[in-house]
């Protein structure tokens, strides 16, 4: 089988580059493109072997979309079979409950869809992005700690690259992109600043056979699920529960599909009937009690970016979102710190304030709803979020023409 081509590059061994950005996913790739655009010498080091699936929420929101677009990438999205998505289901249940309310995606911030790609296609196409723009990427190799000078500045990394090779790698700016468990951010030793009890649990599987319209979200006692259509005519469907509520599915074992069709069947069962009368395609994988957390991400000669400087539980769907937005806020920073050194202490604050800023509204409306508050209150929440949403695509969506003032 041929080897996608931004995997190889005629400068992958090379021992020295401006950035180097542990971790090739979502924020990786992204922080690589925009800074590769700019001028600089990127390589990107991914310990998977691209293109690989990982766990996701799938769902790229409008501001998600938005940045796609703007970066011209939208168009390679939608071309990898990613169905647009412009219409949302909302339903509750028990009694007493309101009828479902379906709302289209109507025109805002110049996109008028929603999107759920699979991330081994969405990872393959932001990737060939970077590498078009002149990055350099090296999967299946592990980076084994970050390299320090006599003051304590971080310049570079050791690696094991696929053939076995231990390579040192020195670099002006060192990017952690690696995710949640960032190794990255323990080697350089980022502080925690925020932290909050862990999410519950968050299970997923993909389904076919069903005439899927647009994002659907359930809520149900002590449960809130949903789909996202996704590639191949199948959907994401996915079912969140409070921890007290999930040992019968994580104690499952080999019968977790069974004991997740069953939470399912009894808490939203409108969507249960429509899963059974279609197919279920994959096992069910997902996440247990991840961090909600934020990390300092600037430090002497390294920066975190996406999930291994920020995480919050995935009920609001919103990880790759906020991977893009960080990236062009990290890259418009490293911009003007590598371009003037002496600006570099005031380049990368504004990068970790820029962040905090844009962070707060959603880190406090994620952490109340991963806290399953009352039905009333929990669709309060939703309709606060779903406004915070809108502001931040809009705001992304200026982004450019601020740019070009």
């Amino acid at each position: 089988m041929t080897r996608p081509a931004y995997i190889l590059s005629a400068r992958a061994r090379r021992d020295t580059a401006d950035v180097v950005v542990v971790g090739g996913r979502c924020a990786g790739a992204t922080t690589a493109m925009l800074l590769a655009r700019a001028g600089h010498d990127v390589v990107v080091l991914e310990r998977a072997r691209l293109p690989a699936d990982t766990t996701s929420t799938h769902s790229l929101v409008r501001g998600g979309v938005v940045q796609l677009s703007r970066w011209g990438l939208l168009d390679d999205v939608l071309a990898t079979g990613a169905p647009p998505v412009r219409s949302v289901l909302f339903q509750q249940y028990g009694q007493g409950a309101p009828p479902p309310v379906r709302r289209t995606v109507r025109a805002k911030a110049g996109v008028d869809m929603m999107l759920a790609p699979r991330r081994h296609l969405l990872d393959e196409v932001l990737a060939q992005a970077a590498t078009r723009s002149g990055a350099t990427f090296r999967t299946g190799t592990t980076v084994t700690g970050v390299v320090r000078n006599g003051s304590g500045r971080v310049v570079g990394v050791d690696a094991h690259e696929p053939d076995g090779a231990v390579r040192r790698l020195s670099a002006r700016l060192v990017v952690g992109a690696d995710g949640v468990h960032s190794r990255t951010a323990r080697r350089v030793g980022a502080r925690t600043s925020q932290s909050y009890a862990p999410s519950g649990t968050c299970l997923y599987t993909y389904v076919g056979g069903v005439d899927w319209d647009g994002f659907e979200f359930h809520l149900g006692q002590d449960a809130f699920a949903g789909v996202f259509p996704t590639h191949d005519d199948q959907a994401c469907v996915w079912l969140i529960r409070p921890p007290a509520a999930s040992a019968s599915l994580l104690s499952a074992g080999a019968d977790r599909l069974d004991a997740w069709l069953q939470a399912l069947h009894g808490t939203v069962p409108d969507l249960a009937h429509r899963v059974l009368s279609g197919t279920v395609t994959a096992p069910v994988r997902g996440s247990v009690r991840l961090p909600n957390h934020v990390r300092d991400a600037v430090g002497p000669g390294w920066a975190l970016v996406g999930d291994a400087g920020y995480h919050r539980d995935p009920i609001t769907g919103h990880g790759m979102t906020d991977a893009f937005r960080d990236a062009e806020l990290l890259a418009e920073a490293a911009v003007r710190a590598l371009r003037h050194p002496a600006d570099e202490a005031a380049a990368m604050a504004s990068y970790q304030a820029g962040r905090d800023a844009a962070i707060a509204e959603t880190f406090r409306l994620t952490r109340e709803l991963g806290a399953f508050p009352p039905p009333s209150r929990f669709v309060e929440l939703q309709t606060e979020l779903g406004r915070a949403l809108d502001l931040e695509a809009q705001d992304l969506a200026g982004r450019a023409l601020r740019s070009a003032a």
